[in-house]
């Protein structure tokens, strides 16, 4: 059966999860409009720097619980990456579409607000309700994403 175009998008975004390099969540954002992508991202550290993967995770070794000090991780977030990736290539996001694996934190969510997309969907819920909060004042269309 041919998938919807959120099917197809959503499962892009889990493709291009499938490089993260976190030890928790390997999460993938795919930045989406007029059908077209744009930019892609998914998390982990910095360039150049080394990854959890290879040093172990600071916030497992600290039993820092998810959705919480976010500072405290090396990684770069799935959104924030693919944010930074259009930025690099010149690639307006404004009015677009982002599909995530997992709902954005409150730094992504602040993040993607102000460069201003327009509708978030996402697959699985993380523990942030704020970035919720966050995306409804702010008009941006949020959707938890539900395969047929």
């Amino acid at each position: 059966m041919r998938p919807t175009l959120d099917e197809y998008f959503m499962e892009i975004a889990t493709i291009v999860a499938k490089r993260s390099t976190c030890l928790r969540n390997q999460v993938g954002a795919v930045i989406v409009k007029d059908k077209r992508i744009l930019s892609t991202g998914y998390n982990g550290a910095p360039r150049n720097l080394e990854h959890c993967l290879d040093i172990g995770c600071i916030r497992q070794k600290n039993n820092i619980a998810s959705g919480t000090r976010h500072e405290l991780c090396r990684a770069v977030h799935a959104e924030q990456n693919a944010i930074i990736q259009a930025a690099l290539h010149g690639v307006s996001i404004e009015n677009a579409t982002v599909y995530c694996t997992h709902q954005p934190c409150i730094l992504c969510a602040k993040m993607l607000i102000n460069s201003r997309i327009e509708k978030v969907i996402f697959g699985t819920v993380y523990p942030d309700k704020e970035s919720l909060d966050f995306f409804d004042k702010a008009g941006v269309r949020v959707e938890q994403f539900s395969p047929r």
